[in-house]
């Protein structure tokens, strides 16, 4: 009888305690990276008055491209290390009728690694 509570009582323990953040830590969990990796330096050789290949041929192709016509690129570039917070950043290039930069929008700004 004493056996069985002694099992009964390192179970309930176990249970207890296999949601703690301590044993969360001990999981390997891999760096998962999607998108376009763009660095500051990437970023720094695109100006306004480029054409979409002169950009195209700079940071390579974007991830997403407005479907509704406004010539609008997203580079989008999200990383979660880990254990750590996700972080995301996203570069938007808009382009007027003729196929030239009209506006750069770096949210957040892309910080040189």
């Amino acid at each position: 009888m004493r056996c069985k509570m002694l099992t009964a009582a390192a179970v309930v323990l176990v249970m207890l305690t296999a949601g703690c953040s301590t044993f969360e830590k001990i999981v390997y969990r891999p760096d998962i990276n999607q998108g376009n990796y763009l660095t500051a330096a990437d970023v720094g050789k695109i100006h306004k008055g480029m054409t979409q290949q002169q950009v195209a041929y700079t940071l390579g192709t974007p991830m997403l491209q407005d479907p509704f016509g406004t010539q609008t690129w997203y580079y989008v570039f999200r990383q979660q290390p880990g254990h750590e917070k996700i972080t995301q950043q996203t570069l938007t290039l808009t382009f007027d009728s003729a196929g030239v930069l009209t506006d750069i929008q770096n949210k957040p700004a892309l910080t040189g690694k």
